[in-house]
């Protein structure tokens, strides 16, 4: 039956500059990564596609299209994609093809208007589809590409401060320079301990990712720690004041999404959390929004 179903021709899409242009390393599971080519709103997409034919055999088909497409797939709801973005253009009118042939294909200026992403239950993502149409069953071929948003810089930048804490037995004001941050920022703050009646241990500072998928009733929440960093080891005392600075250039992060096609949006959170000796944690949300700096 594998031999059955066996394809008769191979594919090949090739995009012009592909070999020049930036690539962005895709994780397509826990071990595995994939380098797809990078793209930004507005770019013109173009390349050439290949079909050979196997064995020298002479194939029949009714036609040859390739197609340019923006699509959200949502893991909770299999089998159905929702596309927003579909170009088309004819290759070949049907025929026989016998040797290899090529066929260029462009779309110019192609309006990119959301950011790739891959993430636990939602995948947004643009690719090629080239489609020999035969009358027993098509041949399609993929090949993903990736596309970043850039924003605009705030103009006015405001901070984050906050008083926390149980009451009699803890008092903490914390401080972030800001709550808007590019991708390759440093997170710059301070932690001040008014009152300490606690054994604590250690304190860590976590960048959580929160992704939103569907509308109520049927929504789902997943969150995911990106970072865990640890910036107190020790017991501290009333008056004591600990920096934080945290570069996240060296992170894989993503911008803040709101509200997506009306599929899904992503927050994200730094995380405060105090762990005292008994193995007892305290912790503190604060919403930061993330962008990408042209």
């Amino acid at each position: 039956m594998a031999l059955f179903f066996k394809s008769p021709l191979d594919i090949e899409v090739r995009l012009d500059g592909e070999d020049q242009r930036k690539h962005v390393d895709v994780r397509l599971d826990k071990r595995r990564k994939e380098k797809v080519p990078l793209f930004v709103d507005g770019e013109t997409v173009k390349g050439t596609v290949t079909i050979r034919p196997k064995d020298g055999r002479r194939l029949e088909h009714i036609g040859i299209k390739v197609q340019f497409i923006g699509t959200i797939e949502m893991f909770s709801d299999r089998g159905n994609t929702y596309d927003f973005l579909t170009l088309g253009q004819e290759l070949a009118a049907p025929g026989e093809l016998q040797h290899p042939e090529s066929y260029e294909f462009e779309f110019k200026n192609v309006e990119k208007q959301y950011e790739s992403y891959n993430g636990i239950n939602v995948r947004l993502r643009y690719f090629v589809r080239v489609t020999v149409a035969r009358r027993m069953a098509d041949v399609i071929r993929e090949k993903d590409t990736w596309v970043y948003s850039y924003n605009i810089p705030p103009d006015t930048v405001s901070s984050i401060k906050m008083d926390v804490g149980i009451e009699d037995c803890l008092h903490i004001e914390f401080e972030y320079s800001k709550s808007r941050y590019h991708l390759k920022d440093v997170i710059v703050g301070r932690i001040y301990f008014l009152l300490v009646r606690l054994k604590i241990k250690h304190m860590e500072l976590s960048i959580i990712r929160r992704e939103t998928t569907g509308t109520p009733p049927n929504q789902y929440n997943e969150s995911e720690t990106l970072v865990r960093f640890e910036i107190m080891d020790g017991a501290p005392v009333r008056g004591e004041t600990i920096p934080i600075r945290l570069f996240l250039g060296g992170f894989d992060l993503t911008p803040t999404y709101r509200d997506v096609n009306k599929k899904f949006s992503t927050r994200t959170f730094l995380s405060l959390v105090l762990i005292d000796e008994d193995a007892r944690r305290y912790f503190k949300q604060s919403e930061i929004v993330l962008y990408r700096q042209p």
